[in-house]
């Protein structure tokens, strides 16, 4: 049972004649996400101001937007245009693929054949850089090479999979933050979006070490056990599964020379299952993503510190406290690479 409607408003007039006076023209996809054309991302001239404000605030709201490209796009012009947003610098913490342009360290290039990318990232809902104290504000996702028989990435609101959530699931969530199984960064399980007020939710399925709660009307804490752990991290995931029936998730297929950005504080991502199947099945995917630099810390409440060492013993009490790699296995029979 959802506590609000779970669907997105029409693309405020006054945003499209923004952009159309720009030169370029924005439509909204169904059901989140909208698509940008006419915008030069090969240009060495950035729109203006105006432009790119209203474009990144209307991504908050959407979730991501899509540049269709007339002409080809190179490496370099993909990287210029993600630094329009956010903290509008690149912020790179992954591997460098032998085939990568140039050696270029702010692409992380990924594919289904090793030959060509790094493969299998990707598999569960997460957001980027939540090992970070500020998360990337933003991600881009240049499309290469789409695979012929389709591997492209799921999309998920967060914020109006939180308005999809029972009050009392609502409120218990409030309550709840985690901590990162690689480097111990603690972040909200749900967050008020800084361009849109709207809350989200957040929670890494792939690099969860422990999740602590606030206890209700009591100044302490405690550690989700085991059980409860698999509950929450089921339920994240049920919860964004539906909204590709409920409409507030997208299974978005690529086409040739796109430009994906996304707003990294409002959508959940995962690669597709067929991203990750054989080239000789689906056809070869060549994928470069960027990451720019986040603007402000994803801070917890009740304050708790943005850091804690989850490779220490456990400071709290009894319950899940598991660093390194994926950290908490939620599900034994799933992939959870990230």
């Amino acid at each position: 049972m959802t506590t609000h409607a779970t669907t997105l408003p029409p693309i405020d007039p006054a945003v499209s004649a923004i952009v159309t006076a720009a030169g370029g023209e924005i439509r909204a996809l169904d059901p989140i996400g909208a698509e940008v054309s006419g915008i030069d991302l090969s240009s060495p001239d950035a729109p203006s101001p105006e432009v790119i404000a209203v474009l990144e605030r209307e991504m908050a709201r959407r979730g991501f937007l899509v540049f269709r490209n007339g002409t080809q796009i190179g490496h370099e012009d993909f990287l210029r245009a993600s630094c329009w947003w956010g903290g509008r610098e690149l912020h790179s913490t992954h591997g460098v693929h032998p085939q990568t342009p140039g050696g270029n360290r702010h692409i992380f290039r990924l594919s289904n054949d090793e030959r060509h990318g790094i493969p299998d990232v990707g598999p569960q809902w997460h957001n980027d850089g939540s090992f970070l104290p500020a998360t990337f504000s933003h991600s881009g996702y240049h499309i290469i090479r789409p695979a012929e028989n389709g591997g492209g990435t799921h999309f998920a609101h967060q914020g109006l999979a939180f308005q999809a959530l029972p009050k009392e699931r609502q409120d218990r969530w409030r309550r709840l933050s985690s901590v990162n199984s690689t480097s111990g960064v603690v972040h909200p399980l749900v967050h008020e979006h800084p361009l849109t007020g709207q809350a989200c939710i957040w929670l890494h399925l792939g690099m969860t070490g422990a999740v602590i709660e606030k206890l209700p009307d009591q100044d302490a804490f405690s550690l989700l056990h085991a059980d409860d752990l698999k509950q929450l991290c089921h339920a994240y995931n049920d919860i964004l599964n539906a909204g590709l029936t409920d409409g507030y998730a997208i299974a978005f297929e690529y086409r040739e020379n796109d430009c994906v950005f996304i707003d990294n504080l409002a959508v959940a991502h995962r690669a597709a299952p067929e991203a990750h199947m054989p080239a000789e099945r689906q056809g070869l995917r060549i994928m470069h993503r960027s990451t720019v630099k986040g603007v402000t810390d994803l801070a917890p409440g009740f304050g708790l510190p943005q850091h804690v060492r989850i490779d220490a013993p456990n400071p709290i009490g009894e319950g899940v406290w598991q660093g390194g790699g994926v950290g908490f296995r939620w599900d034994d029979g799933i992939k959870m690479r990230n």
